[in-house]
């Protein structure tokens, strides 16, 4: 992965990513390797990648280093199909590396591909205690994005819930779990538009205003307008 390093990427991704004193990455490092060059380092080793060089890689002080642990333990993970115990320690290890999955991209191109598919035949409590009782943000965007994998086989229940639970906390939700509940809440609607409508209804006069955003974006522009006006009533 050095070897690809390229230092006139590394001050925009640092700006990015948000990695400045206070910021939600800060104290991040980067490389300045994109991603397709990542997912290409990927495509041609993870076949040959052992646990052992996971952990040295999930735990590197520099971001593109444990994308490319995330994306190789997908690899693994996808092609253990038939090697349950291998699924399991894959998901073991990324439950037990929570910790170093700390940006939202991290989260994003791991969880779902790996949590969705794990929890597709097995009660899905984990997300819920992720969402509700996550040490970190990233945990609790785990519990919501992994719902990505459920609304794409048309389940949506278990996003209208986490969002919910999302809703219910008593603190004041954080920008990046606003986005990626609005997400997969508009996700949810392009397959079930008319119960989007009808759940944010009684709802979008008080969500917080970002969440409510990404919910709408794609709804025809007078009903959008119509929810974010119910939404500066209340204001």
């Amino acid at each position: 992965m050095t070897e690809r390093a390229d230092e006139t990427q590394v001050a925009a991704l640092s700006r990015f990513f948000k990695c400045q004193k206070g910021e939600y990455g800060e104290g991040d490092r980067f490389l300045g390797i994109k991603v397709p060059v990542t997912r290409n380092v990927v495509k041609s080793c993870w076949a040959e990648t052992g646990f052992d060089e996971l952990e040295r890689c999930i735990t590197s002080e520099y971001h593109e280093v444990r994308l490319a642990a995330l994306l190789t333990l997908v690899e693994i993970f996808r092609h253990a199909k038939r090697d349950p115990a291998l699924r399991q320690r894959c998901i073991d290890f990324y439950l037990g590396h929570t910790a170093h999955t700390n940006n939202w991209d991290l989260v994003d191109l791991s969880c779902y591909q790996l949590l969705g598919p794990w929890l597709d035949d097995k009660d899905r409590t984990l997300l819920y205690d992720l969402a509700a009782n996550g040490r970190t943000i990233w945990e609790q965007r785990i519990g919501i994005v992994s719902t990505m994998y459920f609304v794409r086989k048309g389940q949506t229940d278990d996003t209208f819930a986490l969002a919910q639970l999302f809703l219910d906390k008593p603190q004041p939700l954080h920008d990046l779990l606003q986005k990626a509940t609005g997400w997969q809440l508009r996700e949810a609607g392009k397959r079930e538009p008319e119960r989007l409508k009808q759940w944010l209804e009684p709802r979008a006069a008080t969500m917080p205003r970002t969440m409510l955003r990404y919910a709408i974006e794609k709804f025809p522009e007078a009903e959008r307008q119509r929810m974010l006006h119910l939404k500066e009533r209340q204001e």
